[in-house]
């Protein structure tokens, strides 16, 4: 029972989402030190718990950051986004003027794709597996 431990409830729902997500800078500059991602997890944990998520772990190097959010089903993963890296782009221009050196003619750290993925569960095959056994009623 304990890799369940994780599970959540809402009002409607019992559910366990992660999302891995990778955000690179803009022309993948390589401008973050140990520093500037001490910062940045501390401004993402308080976005993510604005949207009543969690973030379970946080690293990057100079030029990325990596993600894993444990998010409820009635967050937009397309809105978190936004927001993390709308939030955290604006609030370490103002903390790390420094930064505005590597913007060329934008106001934007981030490059404007990123990547999500689902993580947890159960393989792909083995759901679909589990799914085409079950039995139909007649």
């Amino acid at each position: 029972m304990a890799e369940y431990s994780d599970i959540r409830t809402g009002r409607h729902c019992v559910f366990l989402l992660h999302a891995h997500l990778v955000f690179v800078t803009k022309i993948r500059h390589q401008v973050f030190t140990d520093t500037h991602l001490t910062r940045m997890e501390e401004i993402m944990r308080s976005v993510c718990a604005d949207f009543e998520t969690e973030l379970r772990e946080f690293n990057g190097k100079d030029d990325h950051v990596h993600l894993l959010v444990n998010f409820p089903p009635k967050i937009a993963l397309s809105k978190l986004v936004n927001s993390l890296k709308g939030v955290s782009s604006r609030r370490m221009r103002q903390e790390f003027p420094e930064l505005a050196a590597h913007y060329y003619r934008t106001n934007k750290l981030w490059s404007g794709s990123y990547f999500a993925g689902s993580v947890g569960g159960a393989p792909l095959t083995l759901l679909k597996q589990y799914i085409e056994q079950q039995k139909r009623s007649v």
